[in-house]
């Protein structure tokens, strides 16, 4: 009960937020407005008014000549003439009045009009991040509050604030192009920097190597093994013989990834071992990658695993492999970089994030972008999964 009622007041907070951005971008917007048509009505009286004194003025001309030599005393004024003056002053007055009235209607009707434009505009926006192709609430969100990392989890949006303490990318957003066949790439001054990768596994089946060069793929992540999640044993990947061997003879670059259940650090360091001693007979020119993602449905056996300890045992892992003269490499997605993991302490360490979108929502540094679950690559019959990486090895 207390869970849906911190979820409702999570939910009644995001909503006010939202209303207050939206309350604040509509008065700003009717403030412009207003003080653009107060300009334009005051140009137009002003135009008005020299109407009517150039139309005013041979009159008064001539009534005061006519009258001039019958006033005997100068400075006493002419009661005809007096009366003319006033007369076509009230008569003036009366047309700036009467534009006045019809100026106030005019902009009430503006105004209205704006104001309905205005907010038609903002729910178009909103509307557009939210059920778009590439839209949804998180779109939305994540475009109002860019110092947090939202994401969601169990059910819930979670605000996890952009830590100070960790190394940020420089990579700028506007220079993220997609190919006419869906490929994602990295163009600066019209050249492409980003380079061209996968990942693989043995639910990608046999694999024509040297068609998947062809293709123009630089690297492969090749997964080694894993540990059950269950069962806490050490697995080694079917295919990872045939695909390194495949890579290597191709000249696509290889690395590796393991996946994680380690539980202690004695664990972590047992699954480096693991893996520096299956790369002996291998030509590895890309990181080792620990990765460290959850297993859903609360079943891991690392699942319970606090963010202190899971950081010592991915440190732990890190450094076997660096010791070992390889590049260590951490694998992980939004959560894993936000919740599982303290990255204030993982600056040393190359990393390599998962998220599938037309944008990189991650500010901070990372070596490689696996993009999407769902390319299609020349050589691989079933979908693989697609990377870019902003350097080589």
């Amino acid at each position: 009960m207390q869970t849906k009622r911190i979820r409702a007041l999570h939910g009644i907070i995001i909503l006010l937020i939202i209303v207050t951005i939206i309350s604040l971008t509509f008065a700003g917007a009717m403030g412009i407005l207003y003080v653009q048509k107060v300009d334009e009505v005051s140009q137009l009286r002003g135009e008005k008014e020299l109407v009517f004194t150039d139309q005013s003025v041979p009159v008064l001309s001539v009534d005061v000549e006519n009258k001039a030599t019958e006033n005997p005393e100068p400075g006493m004024p002419n009661q005809e003439t007096s009366a003319s003056s006033e007369s076509v002053t009230g008569a003036a007055t009366a047309g700036v009045d009467s534009l006045g009235d019809a100026d106030a209607a005019t902009i009430a009707t503006l105004m209205q009009s704006k104001e309905a434009e205005v907010e038609q505009s903002i729910k178009e926006r909103m509307k557009a991040l939210v059920t778009g192709e590439d839209g949804s609430p998180l779109k939305m969100l994540r475009s109002f509050f860019p110092e947090n990392l939202i994401y969601s989890f169990e059910e819930e949006y979670v605000f996890a604030p952009v830590l100070e303490g960790v190394n940020k990318h420089n990579l700028l957003a506007e220079n993220f192009q997609k190919t006419d066949e869906g490929l994602m790439q990295y163009v600066e001054n019209g050249t492409v920097t980003s380079h061209k990768g996968i990942d693989v596994s043995k639910y990608q089946g046999d694999i024509d190597w040297a068609a998947v060069k062809e293709e123009g793929i630089e690297y492969a992540f090749i997964r080694l093994g894993l540990r059950g999640y269950e069962s806490g044993k050490l697995v080694l990947d079917e295919f990872f013989d045939a695909n390194m061997k495949g890579a290597n003879s191709a000249g696509v670059g290889a690395g590796v990834y393991f996946f994680t259940q380690a539980i202690t650090v004695e664990e972590a360091q047992e699954e480096a071992a693991f893996v520096i001693q299956n790369l002996a007979n291998y030509n590895v020119s890309c990181p080792i990658v620990f990765d460290v993602e959850r297993i859903s449905g609360g079943k891991g056996r690392a699942d319970k695993l606090t963010q202190e300890q899971r950081t010592d045992i991915t440190i732990a892992f890190c450094e076997a492999v660096k010791n070992a003269g390889y590049t260590p490499m951490i694998y992980g997605n939004v959560v894993c970089f936000t919740r599982l993991l303290d990255m204030t302490r993982l600056n040393d360490y190359e990393k390599w994030y998962a998220f599938y979108d037309d944008y990189m929502y991650m500010p901070y540094d990372v070596s490689c972008w696996q993009y999407t679950e769902k390319g299609r690559v020349n050589g691989i019959s079933n979908n693989v999964d697609l990377n870019i990486s902003f350097k080589t090895w």
